[in-house]
């Protein structure tokens, strides 16, 4: 085995590394964090990165589908991670992949990040093995539709500001486990609305709500719709 140490490589192993590529019938690399770190993202474990802030052990798949505070977890990791990677470009290791799977000379990318960075040079999605997923999309536990994680984050940042602004903000059948929408109602109770919780089971917030119904929506929305409509009448 050669051992290349950094800045200290000759042009011959770079030649050599070229000859590879065009002489094998079927390459294939493997990417790691150090691709993503030159593109501006960091990388997990490095002092200072994500995992001083998180406990990695923390966030399973297990850990994510079974439990409450899992979910709620991801989600807080996510809003850290997310922006960094939307912002991040293609550098040039991801834009010659792309380059050598359009010339026939990679088979596939195999690759630990979650960064889309790959598919976002030009290599096409088939050609990219994501053994971490995908940070740049989701799918709902409840109905299984996908989204993109774009479409998530917006949703999220403007239910957060609409919510802040609101006055009352009221809570019609849900459970209120999935997260990242069960924030919102927090988020409006911070801000000073009045929470109210309209549901047949109890939810993590009963506690946080001003009122409580253990009742359907529908006979609930229909009761109260009744009564506005008495009180724009009776104003009329």
């Amino acid at each position: 085995m050669r051992l290349i140490r950094r800045r200290a490589y000759a042009s011959d192993h770079l030649n050599r590394l070229a000859t590879l590529f065009r002489e094998a019938r079927r390459p294939i690399v493997f990417t790691g964090a150090g691709v993503s770190t030159e593109s501006g993202i960091p990388d997990f474990r490095s002092p200072g990165g994500v995992w001083a802030r998180f406990d990695p052990r923390e966030f399973t798949y297990q850990n994510f589908v079974g439990s409450l505070e899992g979910r709620r977890r991801y989600w807080q990791l996510g809003r850290a991670t997310y922006p960094l990677i939307r912002a991040a470009s293609p550098n040039a290791a991801h834009r010659a992949l792309a380059e050598l799977h359009r010339l026939g000379r990679l088979d596939c990318c195999i690759t630990q990040n979650i960064d889309d960075l790959h598919q976002r040079a030009g290599l096409p999605a088939a050609a990219v093995i994501e053994l971490h997923g995908n940070a740049t999309r989701a799918r709902c536990l409840t109905c299984e539709l996908p989204y993109s994680r774009d479409e998530l984050h917006a949703w999220l940042e403007d239910g957060q500001r609409r919510a802040r602004a609101a006055d009352l903000f009221v809570v019609l059948g849900s459970s209120l486990v999935v997260y990242p929408a069960a924030y919102l109602p927090i988020h409006a109770k911070r801000a000073g609305a009045a929470l109210v919780i309209v549901n047949l089971e109890p939810t993590p917030l009963d506690g946080e709500a001003d009122l409580v119904l253990r009742a359907r929506a529908t006979e609930v929305m229909a009761h109260v719709l009744d009564h506005v409509r008495a009180g724009l009448a009776e104003k009329g």
